[in-house]
Formats: structure tokens, sequence, C-alpha cells
């Protein structure tokens, strides 16, 4: 009866690493290309649908936005559009965060560890009470943020200040 519900439970998942045991691997090589914050000026796009959940478009990863099909990898690295410019934010961010992809991600998972305990109030608030992914959304269609933001995008910082609460209120606002 055990095995039986030990299955039944994990079963309907839909990231089964056990099936791709190899294909975990392959973020490494994004982590080994990486380069310092502030050596970089654009960040290429590439496919790799294995880390991106569903609903998301893209990712920045160490450097590199990962996308889910070709066609938005051509689309980013041959343009400057809204999703590009939010993930190019991040890299804007990293920098500012002691230009460290390490440190950035440290904080990034702190800020989403504590918004995680409010998903009762406000569903994925790890993910949209996040300073990073607030100042990222908030800039993301002035496409001249990044001019403007030479030592690194540091509006985050405002939105770390911030109580859960007055996070939560904020996004709360901009909604209506």
């Amino acid at each position: 009866m055990t095995n039986y519900y030990f299955f039944h439970t994990f079963a309907p998942m839909k990231f089964k690493p056990w099936l791709h045991p190899f294909r975990m691997f392959r973020i490494l090589r994004f982590v080994w290309k990486a380069r310092r914050p502030s050596t970089m000026h654009d960040m290429p796009a590439v496919v790799d649908t294995f880390w991106l959940k569903s609903g998301y478009e893209a990712l920045t990863f160490f450097g590199t936005i990962i996308t889910h099909s070709q066609q938005a990898a051509d689309q980013m690295n041959s343009r400057m559009d809204a999703l590009k410019n939010h993930e190019m934010i991040h890299l804007k961010q990293a920098q500012a965060a002691g230009d460290s992809w390490w440190r950035f991600y440290r904080l990034y998972l702190k800020f989403w560890l504590q918004g995680w305990h409010w998903r009762k109030h406000y569903k994925n608030a790890g993910y949209w009470l996040n300073p990073f992914e607030m100042e990222a959304y908030e800039r993301m269609h002035d496409l001249s943020y990044l001019e403007q933001c030479k030592d690194g995008a540091t509006e985050w910082r405002r939105f770390a200040a911030m109580s859960m609460e007055e996070r939560l209120r904020y996004k709360k606002n901009k909604l209506k």
C-alpha cells in the first residue's frame, strides 16, 4: 500500500530529473563559461527547456538567457525588447550586488525564501515579491533604463528595505 501511495503522489510531477539524469548537468556549462557581470555588455540567449517552469518565458543564469524556443532566442539575440530588457536588468543587478553571480544568486535565494512564506497571501510570492524581480518588472518597458545604470541597477535595494507587508501592498496597488 505504501509503495502505491508513494508512486501515486509523485507521478503527476512534470519535473522528472530521473528520466534525464545527465540533462541536469548541462546547466554546468553556463557556470563554467560565466564571466564577471561587469565584463558583460550583452547576454546571449540559448534554448534549454529543461530548466524553465511553464509560465516563464526566460531566465538569466550566469550571464546567459535561457528560453523555451529557438525563435525566442533568435529574437532576443537580434533586438532589444521588454523581455530582453528585463533579463538585462538582472545583469545590472548582479553588477550592483558585488559584481558576482554567486552573490546575486545568494541574495536572490534569500529574498525568494522570505517571499515564499507569503504564498498563502499571494500566489508565487517568492518570485513576485523578490526585490530583484520587482525592479525588473517595474523597469522592463523603459528601454533607456539600462543606460542610466552605469554602476548597476540599484532600485532593488529600495524594495529590499521594505517589509513584506509593504511589498505585498505595493504589488497589489500596481495591479489595480
